[in-house]
């Protein structure tokens, strides 16, 4: 664990060290963030404060921006760790240079996962906090401490998912070379996540909770901010994200199993 953890700290220092030369990015990068936070929060304004004030059964609007909150974090998450890590082993994969991977003395999954980081995306989890902000004002209260390390433990769980569901697709390309297409098909499934799960109805509900679990990413955390999480919702939500993670592994391994070489 000491040796891995040595490794992602030296990888994030050379990302750090490489970002720090283009420091005009973070606030390119807190624009445009400010410009995507404005395009995902108008839809809400749209319902519940247009003239119909339909909105979401169950959820007021400041309820739907936590989620909306968790959803900005996840994203940040997913653009500045996992995403540029991961969709560069399509490259690899692609040119037969995995190779100079495999033959380092470290787990070639820990590798790849820590090869690339984009510091200057952090700037999404500013973002998030003014929704957060926002979001608790008109609510009319705080969370309570409680509520906090649970939903702590849900991001925690959800960054896991995100992983998962992200190596999973990586391992893809060692069976169909051309899977670009399905990361951006992600990403637009990814998007439903800033509604609360009572927007989901039928097959979208079981799927989007057990298969691609957006409701666990963003609306379980959602729900703990606002004390109403059952304690066997978290617990269970933590398991499953532990068993997407050793799912991910074993295809992760098996598909290795198949990488040919540019030697080979």
């Amino acid at each position: 664990m000491r040796r891995a953890a040595s490794l992602v700290l030296v990888q994030l220092r050379a990302s750090v060290m490489l970002a720090a030369q283009y420091r005009l990015d973070f606030v390119l990068d807190l624009l445009i963030g400010a410009f995507w936070t404005v395009a995902a929060v108008l839809p809400l304004v749209v319902v519940y404060r247009g003239s119909s004030k339909a909105g979401v059964p169950g959820w007021t609007f400041g309820e739907t921006l936590l989620v909306v909150g968790c959803f900005i974090t996840l994203q940040a998450v997913i653009d500045g760790a996992i995403s540029p890590s991961l969709t560069s082993v399509l490259d690899h994969v692609r040119k037969g240079t995995l190779d100079f991977v495999l033959l380092k003395p470290h787990d070639a999954q820990l590798l790849v996962s820590t090869a690339r980081f984009h510091p200057w995306r952090v700037a999404g989890l500013v973002h998030a906090g003014v929704v957060f902000a926002v979001g608790f004002s008109e609510v009319g209260r705080g969370p309570a401490l409680s509520g906090v390390a649970q939903a702590l433990v849900l991001l925690t769980a959800s960054t896991l998912l995100l992983y998962s569901l992200w190596l999973l697709i990586v391992s893809v390309s060692f069976f169909a070379v051309k899977v670009d297409n399905l990361g951006s098909l992600f990403t637009s499934i990814f998007d439903a996540a800033r509604w609360p799960a009572p927007v989901f109805r039928g097959a979208f509900r079981v799927v989007f909770t057990f298969v691609i679990p957006l409701v666990v990413m963003t609306t379980f955390p959602a729900e703990a901010l606002l004390g109403r999480l059952p304690g066997t919702t978290l617990a269970a939500s933590v398991l499953g994200a532990l068993g997407f993670g050793f799912a991910a592994r074993v295809v992760w391994k098996a598909s290795l199993a198949r990488y040919t070489s540019a030697g080979g």
